[in-house]
């Protein structure tokens, strides 16, 4: 309606019917070649800047990815090393715990050892030291004896045994008949033969 209206007002020829859809030849050249213009606009400036930057784009985000992928790749080898230090440390532990019991019971059996064997010198010893007092005490029980039976034998008899060699001959043999007598239960009998020998 405006198209009629301004060609009517210019004086050109009205179209009418179906020509109205259609454009005047001069307008179809003008628009095809502005819109050739600015496809090469387009095609020469402002696709390639957009294609550039698309393509930037592009490697970036394919870049990232491929960050993101070593990244990942790195932390699956670091966790598996990390499980393969932390069952080697397990394992070490476990060995570490072994030896430690091993050297524990080694320690306890040493020990043990080193106190049986001081308790067998230590009674070893006391028994040692027991017999050398009980022949100490038998040396100066029989001195005693020997006295007090020479003294005995003496007023029993009514003479003096000077003769030492005669009074440890006496004294001896009253010792040893004295000894078996109580080894056998006698020492009544012991002492009357004894004293039946001296008269």
């Amino acid at each position: 309606m405006l198209r009629t209206t301004v060609l009517a007002a210019e004086g050109a020829d009205v179209p009418e019917g179906i020509e109205l859809f259609f454009p005047p030849l001069s307008e179809i050249i003008f628009s095809a070649l502005a819109l050739g213009i600015l496809a090469w606009v387009f095609l020469r400036k402002v696709l390639p800047t957009f294609t550039k930057i698309l393509d930037e784009r592009t490697e970036r985000i394919e870049g990232g990815l491929a960050k993101a992928e070593a990244a990942q790749e790195e932390a699956a080898r670091a966790l598996a090393e990390y499980h393969q230090q932390l069952n080697q440390a397990r394992a070490e532990a476990q060995r570490i715990r072994e030896e430690a019991r091993a050297e524990g019971a080694q320690i306890v059996a040493e020990l043990r050892a080193k106190a049986t064997a001081d308790a067998e010198r230590t009674i070893a010893n006391a028994q040692r030291q027991i017999e050398a007092e009980r022949q100490q005490a038998a040396v100066a029980l029989r001195a005693e004896v020997g006295a007090l039976a020479t003294e005995l034998a003496s007023r029993i008899v009514g003479e003096a045994l000077a003769d030492e060699a005669r009074q440890s001959r006496v004294i001896d043999r009253f010792l040893d008949e004295l000894e078996a007598a109580v080894a056998a239960g006698e020492p009544a009998r012991a002492a009357d033969a004894t004293g039946g020998e001296g008269r």
